[in-house]
């Protein structure tokens, strides 16, 4: 495997997360009925929905293909395993704990792609980037948890 495989097959990882995690904010965005909460998870899915298009742009500058679409039922790893059920229960508290949770696993991931040696420039400062924004998110988040 070449370096620029390696790459791509990480950041290929990190992009099917982002369509999982952009699902799993419009779902929770469908099920609770706090407005602020709403257009916060309207938001937080547009974000992802961005970051998976900045990904797939740098996986096609390495030549490679990028994945088309959320993950497969049951890898352990999603980052919004849960929120169906979460939201089944109509529990915006649980709802908000599931995201904290996701995202903390977000922020996790991008740093272990951006420890990788020699990383591009330009992956490494769209990755920074997008976990920096993330990293803002987890706070929002867990003010609303705050307050729920």
């Amino acid at each position: 495997m070449t370096y620029s495989e390696k790459i791509s097959n990480k950041l290929n990882e990190l992009l099917t997360k982002n369509y999982d995690a952009e699902a799993g904010y419009k779902l929770a965005s469908e099920n609770v009925k706090n407005n602020t909460l709403k257009e916060y998870f309207n938001r937080r899915a547009k974000e992802r929905y961005d970051f998976g298009h900045q990904i797939k742009n740098e996986i096609k500058v390495y030549g490679e293909t990028p994945d088309k679409g959320t993950s497969l039922a049951g890898d352990a790893h999603r980052l919004w395993m849960n929120v169906k059920s979460t939201v089944s229960n109509d529990n915006e508290e649980a709802i908000l704990e599931e995201t904290i949770r996701g995202e903390k696993n977000a922020i996790e991931e991008y740093n272990n792609i951006l420890k990788e040696p020699n990383i591009p420039p330009t992956t490494e400062s769209i990755l920074i980037v997008q976990r920096d924004n993330i990293k803002s998110a987890l706070e929002e988040v867990k003010a609303f948890e705050i307050m729920a």
